[in-house]
């Protein structure tokens, strides 16, 4: 059986798509490029570009965002080292997958959910504090006089999918086995220590792009989506006991919600 040759997706001629420019790319302190890959990405995301297509040429593609060829080319070539594309000489730029097509890791909502640890995941512990406060705002609980901090990246097949900082209340740190600080989610750090009442849990779920420290550790490109997620649990006192901050790679996490 004949494979079937990648399609060639519809596109404009490079005068109507120089007079319709179809994107912003002024955004300051982020370089152009990293802009129209991003404008790129979601063409791909939304089908625009479907997998198996032929995408425009550069000069088209410089034609219509009105940015220079190079441009275009270190773009595209963000796109080609995360797997999304492919050039081949004397043909064209094609579709190889779409950035959907990674999702695995479902954030999870309910409390028995937040206990697992992912299949085939393994976390680093990457550095160890203690007797420290909290850094930034807290919007849950009352905070303890001092905390552990553990700062975590979480791996499955060999890439990093969260980095995170886990604060755990320093009267309840030590309860902890070391070896569980790179084989225990969080939550379960917690739930798992003798003695201590878990009363509440709170998750707060922000939708950002990735800073140049995110930027480093999952390795993801400078303003790049990510999801960022708050966990807060308290003691029957209102203590904040735990206090985790939590950045995902937003190519591989979904959400679902059940309404009903």
């Amino acid at each position: 059986m004949k494979a079937r040759a990648p399609q060639k997706a519809a596109r404009q001629s490079p005068d109507d798509a120089a007079a319709k420019p179809t994107a912003d790319l002024s955004s300051r302190g982020i370089a152009r490029y990293h802009q129209l890959a991003a404008v790129f990405r979601r063409q791909i995301e939304t089908g625009t570009w479907e997998v198996g297509s032929q995408i425009p040429t550069v000069i088209e593609l410089a034609q219509s965002y009105d940015v220079a060829r190079e441009t275009v080319r270190q773009a595209l070539g963000m796109l080609a080292d995360e797997g999304l594309i492919r050039r081949y000489r004397a043909k064209g730029t094609f579709v190889t997958a779409a950035p959907r097509d990674q999702i695995w890791c479902q954030l999870e909502t309910n409390f028995l959910g937040l206990l697992q640890a992912r299949e085939g995941a393994q976390i680093e512990l990457i550095e160890e504090e203690r007797k420290v406060p909290i850094t930034g705002r807290i919007e849950f609980g009352v905070p303890d006089v001092a905390y552990r901090r553990l700062h975590r990246r979480h791996w499955r097949q060999d890439q990093p999918y969260m980095v995170a900082d886990v604060f755990i209340s320093e009267r309840w740190a030590n309860k902890i086995p070391r070896s569980a600080f790179t084989s225990k989610t969080a939550l379960k750090l917690i739930a798992d220590i003798e003695g201590l009442t878990i009363a509440d849990v709170e998750q707060i779920m922000t939708i950002g792009v990735a800073d140049l420290e995110a930027s480093t550790a999952l390795r993801i490109p400078l303003n790049a989506p990510v999801a960022q997620i708050e966990r807060c649990v308290t003691d029957s006192d209102g203590i904040l006991v735990l206090f985790a901050r939590n950045t995902y790679r937003g190519d591989v996490v979904r959400l679902n919600i059940k309404s009903k």
